[in-house]
């Protein structure tokens, strides 16, 4: 009864949008100063700002029925240009970039076959590789369902009863199996992913995936690429570049909490691609999940996220399915979902329908929707070979052995060492074969800065040593070692200049030009690494010199693209980094501490830049949800709407006394903000931001915290007995043992304005006997923060002390007497300026 009420509570939402087409129609019919064909061909040619009103209006074409002459343009007819145009961007997202934005918006068929003109390729399809994303917000269950992924194609290829892998490739899918079967979040290899349970890399796996067969007699084995990407904002970067090598993406979604923020950057990325979209709901068997799967408030959320993202008519029509990665079942029934959530008939009755159902249904469906690979074909004469349709071309599949007089090229996504291989790159075939013993050079990512002249003469030759593929999180050789245009695989044996969005082509046969790759979206914040220059300098760590530290930092970004690292103009010992959020400036300093670097970092500083048409200041703003017990809300919108200058966009309740905001804040504005809305909701608030874009600036901010800090004025480990007495003026961050020293702070003030503090005192010893017995000590456990968290609560005259053991808070000049003295030097400042705007 639920599900025919949920069934024809949508069928009227639909019926209601229709009506609504049908009347905007008509008024623009009916408008005497308004052409339809006018309208309709302006749509056609719009630029890409105005992306989501073409797509409006092709909804309306399609809802009405009407048929006008721009009409050609945007459905599809009988005219091979028309039908190669429509269809386009799901063909061409991975040859050219430069083209996408108009392929998107519609353009004049004249100009987008002058635009294919130009380019020395034409597209066309690998069968019997998938390549796909998983891609979704933090926590919501992207490893996992990778998890019950590798279980079931492993299984498939067990069972099947023909195979067409070798010896070798059998052996390592029952290695890989097992190793499926017995570990949990297996692609969250890293250390620091299994310690804090987020996906920092983005990481590529093979399935071969024996689908089922309508004949008995013969199966079909599919080789599916899985790319599983980080969910949280800070690490945006590794989706934006492991979407080049996909053909579509699998967009997880939590059932009970709908899309959040990182959900519509990574869609909105995917759409602007041109990828084919699947949609699951995950975590569909809780119970939490019930009240949003009865009244489709979930689905509806994102059709509307569709729609605002400017997804195009056939992404619109994605496909949508129920499940529970960590139950290992998806299903498309809604009702079964239903039947999952609310547990009814009993446990035996829930099992058996589990039973039934499996990740089967996922891959089945990423086998119909998702495309073959586009690859590169670069033979015979392209003018004549686009006079075919669409359709035609994608028929004319390439075999293997036609590939191979084709020009290798393939982009760097991913690049690495291996202490036995030598320099590694992963990434995606565009055209050609490459095997064992091939000689390679590489292309420059083309930019404005250098011509294509010198992107075809300015790399180095070398010889490729060896092809691998991921199974699961082992590197596997490939036996033979051959791989195709459309294959995601790792070289061995590169160029050792060689960075991610570089080329790599055969040095005998190369390609015309390098095969492009879309901009990142630009750095938020900075801070200056510097060596430590504290009194424990160099007595924890083994790697403590500035010119050290400033070689990783430029070697991180080799593979961290979306980090950014420059020489500090004003301090030659320091080193400028700029990155996309605390969180990720807080992993790179735990990596680099865990290998035994000491360093320093200065307080963040968010980046402003100037608007070349208006000369106005600009601040990058970003997209803030919060979702909090309904008694702390107030609190929430005042802390965000005062000092930190946000905007409070949308509010909503829930039965479960939820209250989920959605701010607009400039990102400066969300520096330090994490831990204190822990403390005033109790650590009820769940917090999630993402860039957003750039606007004016807000002008100046009075955020921090308002309390003073606890320094030490004296040298050695803190005591119980002065810890014990400094516990009534503030919160103490360290604990009876460890080693301080004058200038570093031991705590926070309850009271504005810093106080010196002894935590070395001990109790004095003498033979002077007292009335009173000695009194046991309790003191509370100190409070630890991490890298990330001191980023944004240290204040502008402090420094963050980091070594493999300890993580201090001190202050950037030690003496008191001279920090006293610069205090009194601003104090008389800021009076002569009050005096002079008076």
């Amino acid at each position: 009864m639920i599900f025919h009420q949920r069934a024809l509570s949508n069928i009227l939402i639909r019926s209601q949008q229709i009506n609504r087409c049908h009347d905007v129609v008509r008024c623009l019919s009916s408008s005497s100063c308004f052409s339809l064909d006018r309208h309709f061909s302006a749509a056609a040619t719009s630029s890409s700002s105005s992306c989501r009103g073409s797509k409006w209006n092709r909804s309306i074409l399609t809802t009405t029925g009407f048929t006008t002459q721009s009409n050609e343009i945007i459905t599809s007819t009988n005219s091979p240009q028309n039908q190669r145009h429509h269809r386009t961007p799901f063909i061409q997202h991975a040859a050219s970039f430069s083209t996408s934005s108009a392929l998107e918006n519609d353009e004049d068929p004249a100009s987008s076959n002058a635009t294919n003109a130009a380019r020395p390729y034409s597209i066309r399809r690998r069968s019997g590789v998938r390549n796909v994303a998983i891609v979704a917000h933090v926590d919501h269950g992207k490893t996992t369902l990778v998890d019950e992924l590798l279980k079931v194609a492993s299984s498939s290829s067990s069972t099947a009863a023909t195979t067409t892998t070798t010896a070798a490739d059998s052996s390592s899918e029952s290695t890989d199996q097992e190793t499926t079967t017995n570990l949990n979040r297996l692609m969250d290899s890293g250390e620091l992913e299994k310690e804090r349970g987020i996906t920092i890399t983005s990481k590529v796996t093979r399935l071969d995936y024996t689908s089922p067969s309508t004949s008995s007699t013969s199966t079909t084995t599919t080789v599916i690429n899985v790319v599983d990407t980080p969910g949280h904002a800070d690490f945006a970067g590794e989706v934006d570049r492991i979407l080049t090598t996909v053909d579509g993406i699998v967009l997880v979604v939590d059932a009970g909490e709908g899309p959040k923020s990182q959900t519509k950057y990574v869609l909105g990325r995917a759409l602007s691609l041109g990828l084919v979209p699947i949609v699951i709901l995950n975590k569909a068997d809780r119970v939490e999940s019930l009240g949003r799967l009865e009244s489709g408030e979930t689905e509806l959320e994102l059709m509307d996220l569709f729609e605002a993202l400017g997804a195009m008519g056939a992404q619109m029509e994605y496909r949508t399915l129920f499940g529970s990665a960590r139950g290992g079942w998806v299903t498309e029934d809604v009702g079964v979902a239903l039947e999952m959530a609310e547990g009814a008939g009993g446990g035996e009755r829930r099992s058996a329908v589990e039973g039934v159902m499996s990740m089967r249904g996922l891959l089945d469906a990423i086998l119909e929707d998702i495309p073959a690979p586009a690859v590169h074909w670069y033979g015979g004469d392209n003018n004549e070979e686009r006079d075919g349709t669409e359709e035609e071309e994608e028929e004319a599949e390439k075999r293997l052995e036609d590939l191979e007089g084709q020009p290798f090229s393939m982009t760097a996504t991913t690049v690495g060492y291996d202490n036995f291989l030598g320099r590694t790159c992963t990434g995606r075939i565009y055209s050609g074969k490459v095997q064992a013993g091939d000689s390679i050079t590489l292309l420059r990512q083309r930019s404005t800065e250098t011509s294509d002249q010198d992107n075809l003469t300015n790399g180095p030759t070398t010889q490729i040593s060896g092809v691998f593929a991921n199974r699961g999180v082992s590197r596997m050789p490939l036996d033979p070692p051959v791989a195709y245009a459309g294959d995601i695989v790792t070289l061995t044996g590169v160029p050792e200049s060689l960075k991610v969005g570089d080329t790599l082509t055969s040095a005998g046969n190369r390609v015309p030009m390098a095969v492009e790759t879309p901009p990142l979206a630009p750095p938020t914040l900075s801070c200056l690494f510097g060596a430590n220059n504290g009194p424990l300098a160099g007595k924890e760590g083994t790697i403590v010199t500035s010119s050290k530290v400033r070689d990783r930092l430029i070697k991180e970004t080799d593979n961290n693209v979306t980090l950014t690292v420059e020489k500090c103009e004003s301090d030659a010992e320091k080193t400028v980094v700029l990155g996309r959020g605390e969180l990720q400036i807080g992993i790179l300093v735990e990596q680099m501490r865990r290998e035994g670097y000491e360093m320093i970092i200065t307080p963040p500083q968010i980046l402003t830049k100037t608007c070349p048409d208006t000369g106005m200041k600009l601040e990058p703003y970003e997209e803030v949800v919060i979702d909090v017990d309904a008694e702390y809300s107030g609190s929430v919108v005042n802390a965000l709407t005062g000092a930190r200058k946000g905007v409070l966009v949308e509010m909503m309740d829930d039965k479960q006394g939820k209250t989920r905001m959605k701010f607009e804040v400039p990102s400066r504005g969300l520096l330090g903000f994490g831990p204190e809305i822990a403390t005033f909701t109790r650590g009820t608030a769940v917090m999630h931001h993402c860039y957003l874009e750039d606007r004016e600036y807000a002008g100046n901010m009075s955020i921090g915290s308002d309390k003073g800090k606890l320094v030490a004025n004296d040298s050695g480990k803190a005591t119980l007995f002065a810890l014990e007495a400094l516990s009534a003026r503030g919160t103490l961050f360290v604990a009876p043992g460890d080693m301080v020293y004058p200038g570093m702070v031991v705590g926070e003030n309850n009271k504005s304005g810093d106080l010196e503090v002894n935590p070395v005192r001990a109790k004095a010893t003498s033979n002077m006997r007292t009335q009173s017995k000695d009194e046991k000590l309790y003191l509370a456990p100190p409070k630890r923060m991490s890298v990330e968290e001191l980023i944004g609560y240290m204040s502008e005259d402090e420094v963050i002390e980091v070594t493999p053991q300890s993580v201090r808070l001190r202050k950037a000049e030690l003496d008191a007497g001279v920090r006293e003295r610069a205090a009194r030097t601003k104090k008389k400042q800021l009076e002569s300026l009050k005096a002079i705007k008076k």
